[in-house]
């Protein structure tokens, strides 16, 4: 349509008249097919094998440089019309070259891993092409002159000279704070963006990584046929975003375990921030394989009563299993997010106060409804968290029974939130006091689901329950939202999740079977990590990156094209 309007603007602009308006039909229909042969030809030879460069994104570069260069083109008409010249000057058409270049020129040197020099080539080809079907002999009355050619290599020059200096100055900016140039930045970023792709930007990540210990804690339940299910709290954040760095590792956790021992397996959230991001998918199987090797032992018959206490706007729920507390927090109906790392130490060495071994803490990661101050309910939470464990330290234990049942629901899909590891659910029977742990694959859930929730099973003969989330960030940056993704229930239905949820509440009480309870810590030494400096100054690098490139254009750009504006006027 762009190709279309342009021939027939500019030869009805020439000559008003029918014979215009059919040769400008005509003349539309040819830059159309030039401008298709200059897309592809760019996109199959030039950017052959280039993962970001599409045809459809190499079309919508040429769409926008068309443009440009037909508003100059056609304002060169209206000057050779208006003063009643022979012949039609080229000079705004040189300047169109120069306004409309720098765009492309970014453009492929932001998007492309291959070589500058077909970055260089990509930009130029097809406007050259577009502009080369106007200087057609006696199709416009451009004048012939020896100094055209001259005047658009100057252009083009200049638009090469401008564009590479904003380069280099961006650049700067990420050289000086990371290491890297802004421009891989963004090309890594780009790629994951806009294709999937993890690999550039995992590769800045581990450039950028510390490493760190990390440990993972597991609660495995036995019973006569083996081990029938498996919580899992990995002091691991699932993060940053998409499929980059951890932000599936729930989901695979659970996916290894499950093909080991071929049974349940409820990934919690753990005490754990954007800080303990790990780096790539290969710290991921590094985490992974540690996890699979090892090994539960000392198995114990006995667990306590569910504990609840709520005070000051925080919910602690505490069981016993074999000396340790399961210490699950949450601040619903309010905001919960990632708590400090702190915490986890200061949670168990309080458990070290009450004579436990050590404890279980997880986030429950299951409401969002504002604001959160991790800072503020630091203290609040240890408060509560000391009553619950006073209060487990004298609770008498028994035997218990576990029943435990998951699913993956094919209706829901990332995009709506739910990451791929779906829905588990374990049932606890201790005295006929039945609790059950509901654990789902996304990130946070809007405030009131988990009420909602819990007061829905109750008909099931559940006394107490919780609902948690992963805090999977593989839901995170693949919808456009003002969050960029959908916590559970914000476009899932409520009904739908419901009627999972119950079918899993319902198989585990069928399959609830007397069960031992083993705990097992491990720490992963030397796992390459974000880290929260590193987080901070890449946050710092993008926002001063653009702050350059708004005060860079606004002198560069101007500076170039008033010396180029002389040079055409006065010089050529």
């Amino acid at each position: 349509m762009q190709c279309m309007l342009s021939g027939i603007f500019t030869f009805t602009l020439n000559a008003p008249s029918i014979r215009g308006l059919t040769l400008g039909f005509i003349f539309g229909v040819c830059l159309l097919l030039v401008t298709y042969i200059g897309n592809n030809a760019t996109r199959r030879w030039i950017m052959r094998g280039d993962s970001l460069l599409n045809i459809k994104r190499v079309t919508f570069l040429s769409f926008i440089s068309n443009i440009i260069l037909s508003v100059f083109i056609i304002i060169d008409i209206s000057i050779s019309r208006t003063c009643g010249l022979g012949s039609v000057p080229f000079k705004a058409s040189s300047f169109g070259i120069f306004c409309s270049l720098p765009i492309r020129i970014l453009a492929f040197k932001s998007l492309s891993f291959l070589s500058p020099w077909r970055a260089y080539a990509s930009s130029l080809l097809q406007p050259m092409m577009f502009l080369a079907a106007f200087l057609i002999p006696d199709l416009l009355p451009f004048r012939r002159e020896w100094n055209i050619p001259f005047e658009i290599a100057a252009s083009t020059l200049f638009a090469i000279l401008a564009t590479n200096l904003l380069i280099k100055i961006l650049n700067k900016v990420g050289i000086e704070r990371v290491g890297i140039p802004s421009i891989v930045l963004a090309r890594a970023f780009f790629a994951n963006w806009m294709e999937g792709i993890s690999e550039p930007i995992e590769e800045i990540f581990e450039h950028l990584s510390i490493k760190s210990n990390v440990k993972v804690s597991m609660l495995a339940f036995k019973s006569s046929d083996g081990i029938k299910a498996i919580m899992v709290i990995p002091e691991i954040h699932p993060g940053p975003f998409k499929n980059v760095g951890s932000s599936y590792i729930p989901s695979m956790i659970k996916e290894a375990l499950e093909g080991k021992f071929r049974c349940v397996v409820s990934v919690l959230h753990g005490i754990s921030g954007h800080e303990l991001d790990l780096a790539s998918q290969s710290e991921n199987l590094k985490v992974i394989n540690a996890i699979l090797k090892a090994e539960f032992k000392d198995f114990k018959c006995e667990a306590s009563r569910f504990i609840r206490l709520c005070k000051e706007g925080v919910t602690v729920n505490c069981q016993v299993f074999g000396g340790f507390p399961l210490l699950i927090i949450t601040l619903a109906p309010n905001t919960m997010e990632d708590l400090p790392i702190e915490l986890r130490e200061a949670i168990i060495c309080e458990a070290k106060k009450f004579g436990f071994k050590s404890a279980l803490p997880a986030d429950a990661h299951n409401s969002l409804s504002g604001s959160f101050d991790a800072e503020k309910v630091k203290q609040p939470i240890l408060d509560v968290i000391r009553s619950a464990l006073k209060e487990a330290s004298s609770a008498s234990t028994s035997r218990f029974k576990i029943g435990a049942a998951s699913i993956i629901p094919t209706e829901f899909s990332i995009e709506d939130g739910m990451g791929p590891g779906g829905i588990s659910v374990i049932v606890v029977d201790v005295e006929e006091c039945r609790t059950a742990y509901i654990a789902i694959d996304g990130n946070n859930m809007v405030s009131g689901l988990r009420e909602k929730i819990l007061s829905e099973i109750k008909d099931l003969g559940i006394d107490y329950g919780e609902v948690m989330t992963t805090d999977t960030h593989a839901v995170n940056a693949v919808v456009l939202s003002s969050r960029g993704y959908h916590p559970i229930g914000e476009v899932i239905s409520h009904e739908r999740l419901m009627k999972h949820i119950r079918g899993c509440i319902k198989k585990a009480i069928r399959e609830l079977e007397p069960a031992e309870a083993s705990i097992c810590e491990i720490e992963i030494p030397d796992v390459k990590i974000i880290g929260e400096n590193q987080i901070n100054n890449l946050c710092a690098t993008t926002n001063e990156t653009l702050e350059k490139m708004k005060k860079g254009s606004l002198v560069i750009f101007p500076i170039f094209a008033l010396a180029l504006l002389f040079l055409l006027v006065f010089a050529i």
